[in-house]
């Protein structure tokens, strides 16, 4: 991420937390390759991360879980904005070169990479204009869907309307809307409401039944129990915060449902950022019960618990107590330009 919203709002947060889960730093990333860490994907023994950045190929490093680069799997094409990474449950590594900033792209992409480092190619396009989207999600039948970065409104989920094929942009249809709000959590570029709901990192777990949305500051878990991921993220969702994360992008699941969450540091001037973990978090994305309504949600399973959002709140800027919302625009600051479109 290179361009955000400069803004102040006065938006309602989400609820406090009833019991916040530990966030342990697991180690420290000081390689200048990875300064703007934006993707991260774990097979159990080691972690695939790419940079939101480039020198005209996709490359993809491997760590160990000290996070030192072990390997390079350098893909040689030219993305434009590559934002976060997936891994399959066959082993391949799906990157998402879904940035728009500028919102000038006519198509985004999805590479398809293998350990080996041949890839495929496939375009999407929006059905309703440019989006910036920094999360990807591949589901347990194996479809992409793409999270876009909202600054207004809520964030938007779009999937592929069939199979993808190479050489022709495939369309994208708007399959959900996910209902988050600001919060009060400390960390991000900006100390705003408007920053701590833009999302910037998506992961599915190992076995496809919980998802993970990321913003700057917090990780939002949605149970899928069913397999629907569309209708999964609409409805009400964990909050865990992760205070602190200069400018969080990346996040991911390890096999056994430990959440991985780490930062650019590049950005903010420094030298180092942690990849951090949250044990056990997969399992607190619990489905609710079959007499929960989504007007009285079973309290028991929230960690922090984001307040269900109406169909009206999900179009709009969240409700201020009695229904006041105050935004004032500031401004925004402009990415630098990659080379070229892929």
């Amino acid at each position: 991420m290179r361009a955000f919203l400069v803004a102040v709002a006065l938006l309602s947060t989400a609820g406090s937390a009833s019991a916040e889960p530990a966030v342990a730093d697991v180690c420290a990333v000081t390689d200048e390759r990875l300064a703007e860490l934006s993707g991260l994907a774990s097979d159990g023994g080691q972690w695939f991360a790419v940079n939101d950045s480039d020198d005209g190929r996709l490359l993809i490093q491997v760590m160990d879980r000290n996070c030192a680069i072990t390997r390079t799997i350098t893909v040689p094409t030219n993305p434009l904005d590559v934002e976060d990474l997936a891994l399959a449950p066959d082993g391949t590594l799906w990157a998402a070169d879904t940035g728009d900033n500028g919102k000038s792209r006519e198509t985004v992409a999805l590479h398809a990479v293998s350990p080996d480092g041949s890839a495929r190619l496939y375009r999407l396009t929006y059905p309703d204009g440019k989006h910036d989207a920094e999360a990807l999600l591949v589901d347990r039948d194996g479809i992409a869907h793409i999270v876009t970065k909202e600054t207004i409104g809520s964030p938007l989920v779009y999937r592929p309307v069939s199979g993808l094929t190479e050489g022709v942009p495939t369309p994208m249809e708007q399959v959900a809307r996910v209902p988050i709000s600001g919060t009060d959590t400390p960390g991000g570029p900006l100390q705003n409401s408007v920053v701590t709901r833009l999302v910037t990192g998506g992961a599915m777990s190992r076995d496809g039944q919980v998802a993970a949305l990321r913003t700057y500051t917090d990780v939002y878990l949605f149970p899928v129990p069913d397999g629907d991921l569309a209708r999964a993220l609409e409805s009400d969702p964990v909050r865990v915060p992760l205070a602190g994360e200069p400018q969080g992008e990346a996040i991911a699941f390890d096999p056994d449902g430990t959440l991985l969450s780490a930062s650019e540091f590049g950005n903010g001037g420094g030298t180092s950022s942690a990849v951090r973990a949250v044990q056990g978090a997969a399992a607190l994305a619990v489905p609710p019960s079959p007499t929960t309504t989504t007007d009285a949600p079973a309290a028991g399973n929230d960690v922090s618990a984001a307040p269900p959002a109406s169909s009206d709140s999900r179009s709009a800027w969240p409700v201020v107590g009695g229904g006041v919302v105050a935004l004032v625009l500031i401004g925004a600051l402009v990415r630098r330009s990659r080379r070229r479109k892929p």
